[in-house]
């Protein structure tokens, strides 16, 4: 049965391993084993904004999330790929939802918890009213399925809340989404500590692994992660966070197991496991790299991509703002 799949990822910072195993990897593998689905993947700016933003850097962040999701194996001819504000419907049934959506649910937000916290007065509405935006950007769509990390299901049950709240008042407009959570990707976590996610707003670079970082810088940053106090390669999340880590890595990116791994390095120590794991995260890049620098290069293959994605989404967005505004009684044409 043909389902709507939808996800995106925001162009701030950098594009880490982190991003490719939990979400671009898994969106590539939907779309070759799953060839009947509709696909639909955005770069989504507008989020991108709730916190200060250089223009110039954001412009090429978004061509650079677009190229590397086309270098990883994203098929154009079989997802549409499109930037957020491109299309004006995504901000326009935000501020409807804006006006539905209960205070408290987005007042129990734990990312705007999280964040807020650490941004104090430089705290902003948008990051208040994200989940709306996000919420948007799902249900313009009529979509099924959203592939998310674990972090983001608070998001989806928002958003089907939002849904099922907005079709009681007015009427069955929406669909209520299903995030899909691959409980075969591990959450990657931070190389300098285990207990927090990989993040691209990290201040510390050794944190993670960019995915158009050199081969040196790779190995560096491999070489320099935290390990646990004994020097047994073994999968414990719970004692034994750091090493887990990299065994979660080391299984994603090469393809084997955690056990055949875990049996490879019995008695060998941290040393031989992280020079081998660094030399599996190169591998793993590199092809990616020399199709992304080849994608970066042509900026007019970008743009029909992104044009072509742009027109796509927004006749299908259009419709289903049409639908929201009759039901609501907004707009009059006499």
């Amino acid at each position: 049965m043909k389902q709507i799949v939808f996800s995106a990822i925001q162009p701030s910072g950098d594009l880490h391993i982190g991003n490719l195993i939990g979400a671009i990897r898994q969106w590539v593998k939907m779309q070759k084993e799953q060839k009947d689905n509709e696909y639909i993947f955005s770069v989504v700016d507008l989020h991108a904004i709730t916190v200060k933003q250089d223009p110039a850097v954001l412009k090429e962040k978004i061509l650079e999330v677009v190229a590397i999701y086309l270098a990883s194996g994203l098929d154009e001819k079989k997802s549409r790929i499109f930037v957020q504000s491109e299309n004006p419907d995504h901000a326009n049934l935000a501020w409807i939802f804006d006006c539905v959506t209960p205070f408290s649910w987005l007042k129990k937000m734990t990312q705007f918890k999280d964040k807020s916290l650490k941004q104090k007065e430089n705290t902003t509405v948008g990051l208040f009213n994200y989940p709306a935006l996000m919420a948007a950007d799902i249900l313009l769509y009529d979509t099924d399925v959203v592939p998310v990390g674990e972090d983001q299901q608070q998001h989806i049950e928002l958003t089907r809340n939002i849904a099922e709240r907005f079709n009681k008042r007015f009427g069955e407009v929406f669909k209520l989404p299903k995030g899909l959570i691959d409980k075969t990707t591990a959450r990657i976590m931070s190389l300098q500590d285990p207990l927090r996610k990989m993040s691209k707003s990290d201040a510390n670079e050794s944190s993670r692994v960019n995915l158009l970082d050199d081969k040196d810088v790779i190995v560096k940053k491999i070489m320099r992660a935290v390990t646990d106090s004994d020097t047994k390669v073994l999968y414990d999340r719970e004692k034994k966070p750091a090493i887990s880590n990299l065994l979660a890595i080391f299984s994603s990116l090469s393809g084997r197991s955690v056990q055949d791994i875990e049996r490879e390095y019995v008695g060998q120590g941290y040393g031989k496991f992280k020079k081998d794991l660094a030399e599996v995260v190169v591998n793993a890049l590199l092809p990616i790299q020399e199709r992304y620098n080849k994608l970066i290069k042509d900026k007019d293959y970008l743009k029909k991509v992104l044009n072509d994605g742009k027109e796509y989404v927004y006749k299908k967005s259009s419709s289903k703002m049409k639908q929201v505004k009759e039901a609501m009684g907004l707009g009059v044409r006499l």
